[in-house]
């Protein structure tokens, strides 16, 4: 009985430190995207992941995240409303934007790439994400930053006064 006792003990441990790992305890979601030839940058809230990162082990490692459409923030109310209607992110329809890795690969030092499959509008592209994984004591951050095409996503519509390409860095700090 004692074992047994012992067995579940060490599991319930083990459970606890595993989700401790995946414990997010900041982020930031930017973007930044010209529109009439002048930057406009904004900011997604509502950040989720379940990150299991190991960088000893690349192969098992996966991380899935998401934001809510429907945080987008641009300081310009009439934007950002503008910017969750059907013609942009239909937030409504479409709550959150997805990023699922598919593989991991480490270049040098903390340098790491990700494949992932990143879905907006129900719409998923396979794209590649550069990023640095830092630990320091009892946490762990990553920083990347890469480009999507609006238009492969549907975003927008046949605007040619927007630039097609969006620039998105994301920020996280997990607890380890």
């Amino acid at each position: 009985m004692t074992r047994k006792l012992f067995s579940i003990a060490i599991l319930f441990f083990l459970a606890a430190n595993t989700f401790a790992q995946n414990k997010v305890t900041k982020s930031a979601v930017t973007f930044k995207i010209k529109n009439l030839g002048f930057n406009v940058e904004g900011s997604f809230g509502g950040f989720n992941a379940d990150i299991n990162f190991k960088p000893a082990s690349l192969a098992t490692s996966s991380i899935e995240a998401s934001v809510a459409s429907n945080t987008v923030n641009t300081d310009n109310e009439s934007r950002d409303n503008h910017l969750k209607s059907e013609d942009y992110f239909d937030a409504a329809k479409y709550p959150k934007i997805i990023l699922k890795s598919v593989s991991f690969k480490h270049k040098s030092g903390n340098n790491y790439t990700g494949s992932f499959n990143v879905t907006i509008r129900d719409k998923t592209k396979l794209i590649e994400i550069p990023f640095t994984y830092v630990e320091a004591g009892s946490s762990a951050t990553f920083k990347g930053d890469f480009q999507v095409l609006r238009t492969d996503f549907g975003v927008g519509g046949k605007n040619v006064i927007l630039s097609n390409e969006a620039n998105v860095s994301i920020e996280t700090e997990i607890s380890k």
